[in-house]
């Protein structure tokens, strides 16, 4: 299950032994699209099995997470 907002998406990653290879495959995803380092990708726990990913600080300037995310 996905929900996205204009600056941030959320997972609810139901399969807990795919939680690892599905946030590196985000944070890989949105790094190359917003041309930035995976550092420029924060991800935090916003409940069991549910996780928010959006761009840092470090993220290049004028990049907004919907633009990147088309």
């Amino acid at each position: 299950m996905t929900f996205e907002t204009s600056d941030s998406v959320t997972l609810k990653i139901w399969d807990r032994s795919a939680i690892d290879r599905t946030i590196d495959k985000v944070v890989q995803d949105l790094s190359a699209r917003a041309k930035a380092a995976k550092c420029g990708v924060a991800v935090t726990r916003s409940g069991p099995n549910t996780f928010t990913v959006s761009l840092s600080h470090n993220a290049p300037q004028g990049a907004t997470f919907e633009e990147i995310t088309r």
